[in-house]
C-alpha cells in the first residue's frame, strides 16, 4: 500500500460552516479531514479520466502527431493538462 504524503495546516472557518461540514461527514462516514480534502480536492485537481494500460490510438488519430508544434518545456510547466496529456507529467 502506497503512503500517502500530507502536510498539515491550520484553516478557520465559520463556526456554521464547520458544523455542517462534520455533520456531512458523519453522514457519508467519513472522517472530517477525509472529507474536507475530498471537496477541497475536487476543486483543485485536474479531471483527467485514467486511460487503461491497453489503450491504443487509433492508427488514423496517430497520423496527426507531426502537424501540431511540439510544446516547449515552459509551455509544459505552465499546463500540467497539457503536460499530462502529452505524457510528460503527472497530474498535481
Amino acid at each position: 500500500m502506497e503512503t500517502i504524503a500530507r502536510e498539515q495546516t491550520i484553516i478557520r472557518f465559520r463556526k456554521e460552516v464547520m458544523e455542517r461540514a462534520k455533520y456531512k461527514a458523519k453522514q457519508q462516514g467519513k472522517s472530517l479531514n477525509a472529507f474536507l480534502e475530498e471537496i477541497v480536492g475536487a476543486a483543485v485537481m485536474p479531471r483527467i479520466p485514467k486511460l487503461p494500460e491497453d489503450f491504443q490510438i487509433d492508427p488514423a488519430i496517430e497520423r496527426f502527431s507531426g502537424i501540431m508544434p511540439e510544446p516547449t518545456k515552459e509551455q509544459l510547466e505552465a499546463d500540467d493538462r497539457l503536460a499530462y496529456i502529452l505524457g510528460k507529467g503527472m497530474p498535481r
